[in-house]
């Protein structure tokens, strides 16, 4: 029978093989019809080698079954008993081993994977613990799970989480996090979804928060959800217990957030509904300096921020809030309003103590003399603290009675003493006006003694104007020497043609302006008028020879003679068609021309070439415009008459005697 088996194995096992490599011929071939009758026959062939190795293989089978039958039977020896022994040799009958073998079982429990177990702490090393948990092999724990070294005693039970049975090493994977999470986590999801608060307590500090055990389990709060405002040292939080509420959850990846911050504004909220039921205007309340601006303070009222204006905290000049609190500060202040609809409250800090500016007329009456300290300086005056709570100005006209002060600083700097007189006191708008160039005499009450009218002074030019020049008679008084007071005769077009800065002169006192604190000055007073001779010198219809001093579009400026200036006008030049008089006439030439008009009180001398040829043959005037027609450059003398000439050469041969 096996002999047949095997003969019919064989057989099957040739046929496979046969087949394949048919398979591997009809690969090889080509498809074509007279390939396929090839293949087909090839494969016919082979089934037939098949048999006939399979009926050979049968055979020889048969044959060897048929000699082993033949064969006498060999007797083995028979094994009274088996028996067991362990390593060191000791044989354990059936009972021992079956007790031992029950007493083997009965150590290890039945755990699974995904379970919390009870496990024994064997022992530590630097990285893990080593926790047995019943089963054949210790599981490890990482260090880094345990929040302290103290609950790490050898001996100690612990619950545990069988993450894996075997790790490539054959050991237990255990957590204790995922322990302690998963014994929690049904409580910690009620706690969440009702909304409660959670004790905990701050182990750690990590990047972007603190790390907090609640409930045994490691929670995540964000440093956004520390407190109310910004912390600047976390580790000061560390070790501390807190309440927290929970405000995000994820069972699958362990993960838990909880808010201190929502706890705080919980209760500021409820401190803030009892505090405006009791709170009132007039009241004094203590508060914590929360946050310092440039425009106030706002202070922490238990719940309830109010605003310190800076205005209100004290009754004295401040520049910034923080010259006077500091963060952190508990002071009192006084409830000044409440904001119906906002609720906003208005506080002040000035208001705890007396109005200084209550019978300030009788403290300050006017002329009297006091001392402050320079508190501020502006452009328009300094400011200067009598007292606390009271200042004074002193304006820039109130500071000298004769020194032109630029700046206030020139004379004085914060925190200067200075000694000054009330001018005024205005209660109502909180000002007092000061001075302090009335601690000395007023020069100007005397100055009608010391410069009477009419008196000549020597001073120094210190300043030049356009309208005149400014001399300082002595120091801090000036007076002014107005440029038609610089000369009796000539028409004088800056100051500067007549003196110069720092020059001393001497001038006569003309006018005292005691309102307006002036003093005019003559330069031309220091001699007598000499309009009066030039009157009967110059009268109307007198004929005379003058050099023009300058050519106008308007008419010529002629000098005449000592310095007396005469005009002609355009349409006196003999011209009959007016023209520019630039374009004909140059300075420094001598023309002819008759006075037709003398003007004593505004001094001046109208001069006419018109009326002077009218006298004249009509040949010398047509000489006189022939001579300006074309060369403009040549000298209108040679148009003049012979005796004018002879005039002419007499007057400037005088006038060098006379300067010899």
């Amino acid at each position: 029978m096996a002999e047949a088996k095997t003969t019919l194995k064989a057989a099957k096992v040739s046929k496979r093989k046969a087949t394949t490599g048919k398979k591997s011929k009809k690969t090889k071939t080509k498809l074509s019809k007279t390939e396929n009758v090839v293949e087909i026959k090839q494969a016919v062939d082979a089934d037939a080698k098949i048999e006939i190795v399979s009926t050979t293989r049968h055979k020889r089978v048969a044959a060897k079954a048929k000699e082993k039958a033949s064969m006498e039977p060999v007797e083995v020896p028979e094994i009274a008993k088996m028996r067991l022994t362990d390593v060191s040799g000791v044989v354990y009958d059936k009972p021992d081993y079956d007790a031992m073998v029950a007493m083997y079982d009965s150590t290890i429990q039945d755990i699974k994977e995904g379970e919390i177990v009870t496990g024994t702490i064997l022992g530590l090393s630097r990285e893990d613990v080593i926790v047995d948990v019943g089963f054949k092999s210790e599981g490890i724990i990482p260090m880094e799970e345990f929040t302290t070294e103290a609950e790490i005693k050898v001996g100690d039970s612990i619950e545990v989480f069988l993450e894996q049975i075997e790790d490539s090493n054959g050991q237990l994977i255990l957590s204790k996090q995922k322990a302690d999470f998963m014994r929690v986590w049904d409580q910690i999801r009620e706690i969440h979804d009702s909304g409660n608060v959670v004790v905990g307590k701050i182990i750690r500090r990590i990047k972007g928060g603190l790390v907090v055990d609640v409930m045994g389990v490691d929670a995540f709060l964000p440093g956004s959800q520390v407190a109310l405002r910004q912390v600047p040292d976390f580790d000061a939080l560390l070790n501390q217990d807190m309440e927290f509420k929970i405000i995000k959850i994820n069972k699958a990846r362990r993960n838990i957030v909880v808010s201190r911050r929502m706890v705080l504004e919980d209760e500021r909220q409820s401190m803030r509904d009892d505090l405006l039921s009791d709170i009132g205007v007039e009241q004094i309340r203590k508060g914590v300096v929360k946050n310092i601006t440039d425009f106030g303070v706002f202070i922490d009222l238990g719940g309830v921020d109010g605003l310190l204006h800076i205005t209100d905290m004290s009754w004295g000049r401040i520049r910034h809030p923080s010259e006077l609190v500091s963060l952190g500060d508990e002071i009192d202040v006084k409830i000044l309003d409440i904001a119906d609809k906002t609720s906003r409250i208005s506080l002040g800090l000035k208001q705890m103590s007396p109005y200084p500016w209550e019978n300030i007329e009788e403290k300050y009456p006017i002329s009297k003399k006091v001392t402050g300290r320079v508190v501020s300086i502006t452009d328009y005056g300094a400011f200067v603290e009598l007292e606390k709570g009271i200042e004074g100005l002193i304006h820039i006209s109130e500071m000298s009675w004769t020194q032109h002060i630029k700046h206030p600083s020139k004379i004085m700097n914060v925190n200067d003493s200075v000694e000054a007189v009330v001018l005024s006191v205005d209660k109502e708008n909180e000002k007092i006006s000061l001075g302090i160039k009335q601690m000395e005499p007023d020069p100007w009450a005397t100055i009608d003694e010391k410069y009477p009218i009419g008196k000549i002074i020597t001073g120094k030019v210190r300043n030049l104007t356009a309208f005149g020049a400014f001399v300082e008679i002595e120091e801090g008084i000036d007076g002014l020497v107005h440029i038609s007071d610089m000369s009796w005769t000539k028409r004088i077009q800056h100051p500067s043609e007549v003196m110069r800065k720092n020059d001393t002169i001497d001038v006569k006192v003309i006018k005292i302006d005691h309102d307006n604190r002036r003093i005019s000055l003559g330069l031309k007073q220091l001699e007598e008028d000499p309009w009066s001779e030039i009157a009967k010198k110059y009268a109307v219809g007198t004929e005379c020879l003058g050099t023009i001093n300058k050519v106008l579009d308007r008419g010529l400026i002629v000098d005449l003679e000592g310095d007396i200036e005469g005009f002609v006008p355009a349409n006196q030049l003999g011209m009959e068609e007016q023209t520019d008089p630039t374009k004909i006439f140059k300075e420094g030439e001598q023309i002819p021309h008759q006075v037709i008009e003398f003007d004593k009180t505004q001094h001046k001398i109208i001069l006419s070439v018109s009326a002077y040829y009218t006298k004249r043959e009509k040949t010398e005037l047509d000489e006189f415009l022939a001579k300006h027609s074309s060369d403009t450059s040549t000298s209108v003398a040679d148009a003049m008459p012979e005796e004018l000439k002879q005039i002419a050469k007499k007057s400037a041969k005088e006038s060098s005697d006379d300067t010899d």
